[in-house]
């Protein structure tokens, strides 16, 4: 009976990480993106820190801002401590990594980081570009929440927080969410013990504006809307629909509750910019018509963006 002991567990488990994502000879244009996402979405959270959060002492939560905090005291390379952080968060949390694939790019974004915040240094003054505290809170945010964002669509995560949240989610029923609040909320808490309590301030606001940033850069911006149509003459509309804005539509069987009669209801997602066609549509078929318009972060499929190019 062979050993499965941790360290033959996760070895096994590595090579099949790789003969999944790479077994194949052929390398896929989606393969090549995706991981030019993780790099990309690395060196500019890099570039982030060293440019704006680093000089400026902004924690952003994290392993990255616990190994800022050891790096204000020991002067030891940030990128290194962050590598070596990650390391037993990965083996703790690498069988709740959502598959080879998402753990292998989870690695690669973790190396990459840390490697780029190191050698940075040799290219980037120490002070940053600027020293005003506001300026380095919204930019250093806004390039964390990129990078993060990119690395996302790359279907990999910055290791840290996202590793430790899903530990704490399996183990104890945190929510992933309060789970990163607890982790993040930490790290600030202790850069206001070593920093200055005004600092760890800005730092939370570097947070928000990472995490709205990185909704962005991951999903993109909320160019799609959804509509649902209750009208009395669903044929008419349709066909308007259809001839005029070229987008289909599903009809779903409905029942007033109120009248308890049937009544169609019509489903169809629009661009933006077609909202006010589709309104001027059903009001000249159905004055009378019930419509609500709701906001989709994407659109895959028929008239959109193509399905089949996901994986």
């Amino acid at each position: 009976m062979q050993g499965k002991g941790p360290g033959g567990g996760i070895g096994q488990t590595v090579v099949q990480w790789f003969k999944a994502e790479f077994g194949q000879v052929r390398f896929t244009w989606k393969l090549v993106r995706d991981y030019s996402f993780i790099l990309i979405g690395a060196l500019i959270q890099a570039l982030a820190m060293r440019l704006f959060l680093v000089p400026a002492l902004l924690v952003s939560g994290g392993i990255s801002g616990a190994a800022q905090i050891i790096n204000y005291y020991t002067n030891w390379p940030i990128g290194l401590m962050v590598f070596i952080g990650n390391v037993p968060l990965f083996i703790l949390g690498w069988r709740h990594l959502g598959g080879s694939r998402f753990a292998l790019r989870t690695a690669v974004s973790i190396t990459a980081f840390s490697l780029f915040t190191d050698l940075l240094v040799l290219f980037i003054p120490e002070q940053g570009v600027t020293g005003d505290m506001v300026l380095n809170t919204i930019y250093g945010g806004l390039l964390l929440g990129i990078g993060l964002g990119l690395v996302y669509r790359g279907q990999g995560t910055s290791g840290g927080s996202d590793i430790l949240g899903r530990i704490l989610n399996f183990r104890f029923g945190i929510s992933i969410s309060h789970a990163y609040l607890i982790t993040d909320a930490a790290v600030v808490l202790a850069s206001g013990f070593s920093f200055d309590w005004r600092v760890a301030l800005y730092g939370l606001v570097v947070i928000y504006v990472s995490g709205l940033a990185a909704e962005a850069a991951s999903e993109g911006s909320s160019v799609f809307r959804t509509a649902i149509i209750v009208t009395n003459y669903p044929e008419d509309v349709s066909k308007q629909i259809f001839e005029t804005l070229e987008r289909g539509i599903t009809i779903l069987p409905g029942t007033g509750a109120w009248t308890g009669q049937s009544r169609p209801v019509l489903y169809c997602v629009v661009t933006r910019a077609e909202v006010n066609q589709l309104k001027a549509i059903v009001s000249a078929a159905d004055p009378k018509a019930f419509m609500v318009i709701g906001t989709a972060h994407e659109a895959l499929g028929e008239g959109f963006h193509p399905l089949n190019n996901q994986d």
